[in-house]
């Protein structure tokens, strides 16, 4: 059992969810799992990578608060469940968000961002790293 269906479950029994939907979260689950790629795991390699590194660090001398480290590593895996569950937003709530979107400058339609285009994103990510160097900061975006 997946660490997915393994958290619907859990959900279900501690009553967050209803039965009705926990099917449809199962459903979307089974829908857009995503076949292994035989390729790199026949070649041995790593599938790609696990996590999206953010890192910041500011060395601002005239903050009375000190310099500030912002150091955040989110798991691949809970960007691929975000993508999962976008399938189950209403076609109502979606027209609002895209709206919302295109307002602030943003043309991106969410009804669009299945899991399949997500793996060719993440493949995309493993040659990502985005250095940002000002006088008193630093940024850098990486997977690892």
């Amino acid at each position: 059992m997946t660490d997915d269906r393994r958290s619907i479950l859990q959900m279900l029994a501690e009553g967050k969810i209803n039965a009705d939907e926990a099917e449809r979260l199962l459903t979307a689950l089974d829908r857009s799992e995503p076949a292994p790629r035989a390729s790199a795991v026949a070649a041995g390699h790593n599938a790609g990578p696990k996590y999206l590194r953010v890192l910041v660090d500011t060395d601002d001398a005239d903050d009375e608060d000190g310099p500030t480290k912002v150091n955040i590593r989110v798991p691949m895996a809970l960007l691929r469940a975000g993508v999962r569950l976008t399938s189950l937003i209403p076609p109502q709530a979606r027209e609002q968000v895209n709206a919302e979107l295109a307002k602030k400058g943003v043309p991106f339609d969410i009804g669009q961002l299945k899991p399949e285009n997500l793996e060719d994103l993440v493949d995309q990510l493993t040659d990502l790293q985005v250095d940002v160097d000002q006088e008193k900061t630093k940024v850098r975006i990486y997977c690892e």
